[in-house]
């Protein structure tokens, strides 16, 4: 007889075979830690490396293929193929402790808290750019309630009302529904909430891949052409890999 989940971790994952097995191990921790009954999902967004085989090897208890390169239709695909009503959303690079999750499935069942997220913290030293991105969002995370994408939790009944994840766009899709979700909850009296301690543990990976002026040029053709999220060409800071 099948146990019936409560919660659901759901890990985006391309081309992720070194680090996933680390976050899958962090999370099946995290998980056992806490007493509801939880499932651990990782979505294949179209790997051309053993992350599908690795997923399985290292305890995913689904997996999910999405072709479409993207990552908000990879989170929606991991949303769609589970039934539970916490969704917790946690990238293939970014490490959870059990704190953090139960935390926020705290928030989650207290029936005022529709959706939050964690403040960050890189795992390794990074360039200075990365770090003042990194504390900047924090700040403006903790002030204004916004979530990065790399955990992101939710009630389904907020995530369904705020259209999911925005399949428009190939950047910023955690800002949108974070946005959409606050909108529906703030009749509701349910509010939005940032996890401060524990912090989640991200990969500062990207701070090896990229020059200084790669960032720079990223932020400038984020913020002054408009409608530039909405290409996958102009977003290549979150897609573009080494070699």
């Amino acid at each position: 007889m099948r146990v019936t989940s409560h919660y659901a971790i759901i890990i985006p994952a391309y081309n992720e075979e070194a680090l996933l097995p680390g976050t899958l191990a962090a999370a099946r921790k995290a998980m056992a830690s806490v007493s509801e009954t939880g499932e651990l999902i990782v979505v294949d967004n179209n790997s051309t490396d053993r992350t599908a085989a690795v997923a399985v090897e290292n305890g995913a208890d689904q997996v999910v293929f999405e072709p479409h390169n993207q990552i908000a239709r990879a989170r929606n695909a991991g949303a769609e193929n589970t039934k539970t009503e916490l969704l917790v959303f946690v990238d293939a690079d970014t490490q959870i402790e059990g704190g953090t999750l139960k935390t926020a499935l705290s928030n989650l069942e207290s029936g005022k808290i529709a959706a939050g997220g964690a403040r960050i913290v890189m795992d390794q030293p990074v360039i200075p750019i990365v770090g003042w991105l990194t504390d900047n969002w924090n700040r403006v995370g903790a002030t204004f309630n916004f979530a990065a994408g790399s955990f992101f939790y939710c009630r389904r009944d907020a995530f369904e009302a705020g259209g999911g994840f925005d399949e428009s766009v190939y950047a910023g899709e955690e800002v949108w529904l974070a946005k959409r979700i606050k909108k529906w909850a703030k009749p509701l009296k349910l509010g939005f909430e940032v996890i401060q301690n524990p912090p989640v543990l991200t990969s500062g990976r990207k701070s090896d891949w990229f020059s200084t002026w790669d960032f720079v040029r990223q932020l400038a053709i984020i913020f002054l052409i408009p409608g530039a999220t909405k290409s996958k060409k102009m977003c290549q800071l979150w897609y573009k890999r080494p070699g």
